[in-house]
């Protein structure tokens, strides 16, 4: 912008030199030519100290060190790598995204943050708020209830069409089919083969624990079905 506003001062003096040139007296025109001497020679001056400028602040960037050294710098203050980098990104992430969904129980989650907070990688501004503040700050508004999905062991006959898959899946229950193993295990002395129940025999259903129930809801949100055959 001031190279522009040089040249357009020296445009405009020139114009006016022309136009004025021939209504001027000789002493009138020597004057007018001293000051306009004196006038190339300051913005001569100006402009000689704009490109030093110039030459300046290219001789500090090019002093500067790129961004990927400066980086790496940074990492190497805190003992990593840009590898440890993203897998440290990556552990708060999927923290993040355990304690979002409540995703029990608690204190595992508080100790997975403690972990967070004793790597020294936790000291790099890209995660220092997040794990030592935002993380913690979630964690501590989490109301840990312990609802369990029964309040006590309850007995339950087999009907006909019955099996352990069905019996855990229904709501007064588990709620999950997935957790059909722990009616399995409670009635051992009852059931000799999972996969064969029979109507009239009573079973125990029992009270889950925090943790089980955390447990087999893992399980029911990572299952996948198998692909339907070709046709």
């Amino acid at each position: 912008m001031k190279f522009t506003k040089i040249f357009t001062v020296v445009y405009l003096v020139l114009i006016a030199t022309v136009t004025f040139a021939q209504e001027m007296t000789e002493d009138e025109w020597q004057g007018e030519m001293n000051r306009l001497t004196e006038k190339k020679v300051s913005l001569t001056k100006e402009l000689t100290d704009l490109q030093n400028d110039v030459n300046k602040t290219k001789a500090e960037l090019d002093a500067l060190a790129s961004y990927d050294d400066c980086m790496s710098e940074l990492y190497a203050l805190v003992g990593g790598t840009k590898a440890d980098i993203d897998a440290f990104r990556k552990k708060v992430n999927a923290l993040e995204a355990k304690i979002d969904r409540k995703e029990g129980p608690k204190a595992d989650r508080q100790a997975e943050l403690d972990a967070l907070k004793a790597n020294k990688l936790s000291a790099l501004p890209e995660f220092y708020n997040k794990v030592h503040n935002e993380l913690q700050r979630k964690l501590d508004a989490w109301v840990d209830v312990q609802a369990e999905i029964v309040k006590q062991d309850i007995d339950y006959e087999v009907v006909k069409g019955d099996h352990l898959w069905g019996i855990a899946k229904k709501d007064q229950h588990f709620g999950n089919a997935f957790a059909w193993p722990m009616i399995y295990k409670a009635n051992r002395d009852k059931i000799k083969n999972p996969d064969l129940i029979y109507p009239k025999q009573v079973f125990r259903i029992p009270n889950l624990t925090e943790e089980e129930k955390a447990k087999y809801d893992k399980i029911r949100r990572n299952y996948k079905p198998a692909p339907a055959p070709a046709q």
